[in-house]
């Protein structure tokens, strides 16, 4: 039923994937509304014991903002749409904490539009040719308070997720992994059966465990979004609407 998620489930562990038509998932408003949707129905479903998240061949999540000019143009929309797009937004992020078993993300390749998403995984497993960047915040012309002005201090740091989102830098796999993003670096061909290889040594574990686990190693993270996720929607329609 969702256009831009393909599901596999085997033992207990789903592996969602993303796409547009089959090929690399292409950000915009049907990603953005239908992932709110997934990641509630994942979480609903407690037959559920892991998940996997992916992409669709050689990129994760894009395309780049290469326009701020245009971005903010694409962006310049009523009170009432900002409105629907902050009731999304925050739908997207806290229905992906609502999951309560572990989550593995294996970034396939370039991850330039809501990177926050795969980062925001237990685990987070990278492709060689993977590069994380916030192309469409700050550096695309709009306020980043989209959860990726908690996430990315909250992992990378204060001052370096500062100058990430600043800058709108861009970090090779290698990088990320130095920064405290990603956990290991593979070939492309070796992504997915290393997440399957994981996926299963923590399914050794009793079920109450993983969930309890999930719940309290993401704890501090789904504290901060609850508190700094609205006002940062906010502040990005206020900034929006000039």
């Amino acid at each position: 039923s969702f256009r831009t998620v393909r599901f596999h489930r085997e033992d207990g562990i789903l592996q969602m994937t993303l796409h547009t038509d089959g090929g690399p998932l292409v950000w915009g408003k049907v990603p953005h509304a239908e992932l709110a949707d997934a990641f509630l129905c994942v979480a609903q479903d407690r037959d559920n014991q892991l998940v996997i998240l992916t992409g669709t061949g050689d990129e994760f999540s894009g395309p780049r903002v290469t326009s701020p000019a245009d971005n903010r143009k694409h962006h310049k929309v009523s009170a009432k749409e900002w409105a629907e797009l902050v009731v999304t937004g925050k739908n997207l992020l806290f229905n992906l904490l609502r999951i309560d078993v572990p989550m593995i993300s294996a970034v396939n390749g370039p991850a330039v539009r809501h990177a926050e998403i795969p980062v925001m995984c237990d685990i987070v497993l990278a492709s060689e040719n993977a590069v994380f960047q916030d192309s469409a915040h700050f550096s695309g012309g709009l306020v980043p308070g989209d959860g990726v002005h908690v996430v990315f201090p909250l992992v990378m740091g204060l001052n370096r997720g500062r100058y990430f989102l600043l800058t709108g830098q861009s970090l090779d796999a290698h990088e990320a992994k130095d920064m405290g993003l990603v956990n290991e670096v593979l070939a492309r061909d070796r992504l997915l059966p290393r997440a399957w290889e994981l996926a299963r040594r923590i399914m050794e574990q009793p079920e109450v465990n993983r969930r309890y686990a999930r719940l309290l190693l993401t704890e501090r993270l789904r504290r901060q979004m609850h508190e700094l996720l609205p006002y940062g929607l906010a502040l990005e329609s206020f900034a929006g609407l000039q």
